[in-house]
């Protein structure tokens, strides 16, 4: 399930889009007949794509608002909707690059919480049922816990340690499925060194 404290948290930046994005609205109108590719009409165009749902093409075209205009202060919130867009989209990976990119560039914004949440809940999304590999499981936690470190007093910690539990729930499901498969072919060592580690790290 996605989410909805991703959104929830979300709503204070909208709200200052709108503003800019009115007044962006009327001077879009004004350029049409010269197709102008201003940041404005940019952004504009991506949010108006976003209030619509369409969330793949709105992340694209936050995209555009950086490339075209990488040094407008735009740029900076251009890249956390296009994160959030691509997550919303179920596209993990993209709207992970997204967060980590925003971090490399801005990291001591006040939005990197945000950021280093999106990379969290996105890695957290992934995680798969305990018959199949735990690799993002663990990217999952890493995620979760450097959260919970950095920003241990937001809303985004107290969330992300309802989830370092579940991950590590996950995480020991697993360590007990290859317990037991060592045990059903009496492989009764390596079944023992499985549920030491559950009782030992979970």
């Amino acid at each position: 399930m996605r989410s909805r404290l991703l959104r929830t948290l979300l709503l204070p930046m909208l709200g200052l889009t709108v503003i800019v994005s009115g007044c962006a609205s009327t001077k879009a109108k004004k350029d049409r007949p010269y197709v102008a590719r201003d940041v404005d009409t940019l952004y504009t165009a991506a949010l108006v794509t976003l209030r619509r749902h369409d969330y793949k093409l709105a992340a694209a075209q936050f995209d555009e608002v950086e490339r075209q205009h990488p040094y407008s202060v735009w740029a900076r919130r251009a890249q956390l909707m296009s994160a959030y867009s691509y997550y919303v989209s179920q596209n993990y990976s993209e709207a992970i690059l997204s967060a980590q990119r925003f971090l490399a560039l801005h990291p001591g914004s006040r939005e990197a919480p945000y950021a280093y949440y999106v990379v969290a809940v996105s890695y957290y999304e992934q995680i798969a049922s305990v018959d199949r590999d735990q690799k993002t499981t663990g990217k999952a936690l890493d995620a979760l816990q450097e959260l919970i470190r950095r920003y241990p007093t937001t809303d985004y910690a107290a969330d992300a340690r309802l989830k370092v539990d579940l991950t590590r729930d996950h995480l020991a499901g697993k360590e007990m499925e290859v317990g037991r498969f060592y045990q059903s072919n009496k492989q009764f060592l390596a079944a023992v060194i499985r549920f030491r580690t559950v009782v030992d790290s979970y």
